[in-house]
């Protein structure tokens, strides 16, 4: 199975930069490379901060731009977004019981659960006890997982994102969770840190991807200021074959030229020694 794993797109209202980029044209990039190269995706998946200033005319924009795409599209809000906006122009979006946007679907024997962990007016992360009741819920109804969500819920030893990550109090109950199910979560897929962070939490291993705008510049020093730059986005392609998972980063914005080269041992020697 494949699954292109997107995140932080960070869409305004059409004609309005963020952070000096054209977010709808980079978006616009990364759907044409995905068409394009992986049309056997079974899903795209987008891990939130899907409008920058959450407003429905970027959401509007949206919905247009993934209308048409032949692989089924599943999105989650982030910090960015305004549940309300979003559920006004997606009104058929499923939500669970409280109206968060938690929700998910069974693909060949493995729940893909997308959580929402967005609260109002806060970058931070959180997922309070009712949330984590739905996902104990689900999580207990099947045999095999897949978790997707926008905030790391755990610190990746950047103090300055961390200070964004889940917030601390709801980082034990959600560890426990995920402990106490871990056998069988497959993996844990996030966005929100704009870079490719890999690792194992609670005895599951877990993965973000780069954002399809600017990208975080990585500080393990930095405890206040979030560091970035335009530097070149990225999407994942998961790749997902029982239990194994390989994941790869796709540039999908380069331009420049492409070398190529055979695999035999010869295609490697120093020129002076094949010209021998």
């Amino acid at each position: 199975m494949k699954i292109i794993h997107i995140s932080d797109i960070h869409l305004t209202i059409p004609g309005e930069e963020m952070g000096g980029l054209d977010p709808h044209m980079r978006f616009s990039q990364a759907m044409k490379d995905v068409v394009t190269n992986h049309p056997d995706a079974a899903r795209i998946v987008i891990t939130g901060d899907l409008a920058h200033w959450g407003e429905p005319a970027a959401y509007e924009a949206l919905k247009t731009s993934i209308r048409d795409l032949p692989i089924p599209v599943r999105l989650m809000i982030g910090n960015h977004d305004n549940r309300a906006a979003f559920r006004t122009v997606f009104p058929d979006h499923p939500v669970d019981g409280n109206g968060y946007i938690n929700h998910g679907e069974t693909i060949d024997g493995v729940r893909f659960i997308y959580l929402d962990s967005v609260k109002e007016r806060t970058h931070a992360g959180h997922f309070c006890a009712a949330r984590r009741d739905w996902l104990q819920g689900e999580l207990e109804g099947c045999t095999r997982a897949r978790i997707f969500l926008h905030h790391n819920p755990m610190p990746v030893g950047l103090p300055a994102e961390d200070r964004i990550a889940l917030v601390p109090e709801d980082r034990p109950p959600f560890k426990a969770l995920i402990e106490a199910h871990a056998a069988r979560i497959d993996y844990i897929h996030f966005g929100h840190v704009h870079a490719p962070i890999h690792g194992c939490f609670a005895g599951v291993q877990f993965a973000s991807v780069p954002s399809t705008g600017n990208q975080s510049i990585p500080d393990l020093n930095e405890t206040e200021l979030l560091q970035g730059a335009p530097m070149a986005p990225a999407y994942c392609v998961v790749l997902i074959d029982g239990q194994d998972t390989t994941i790869h980063q796709i540039p999908f914005a380069w331009d420049g030229p492409v070398m190529t080269a055979g695999t035999g041992w010869e295609d490697w020697a120093k020129p002076t020694e094949a010209a021998e």
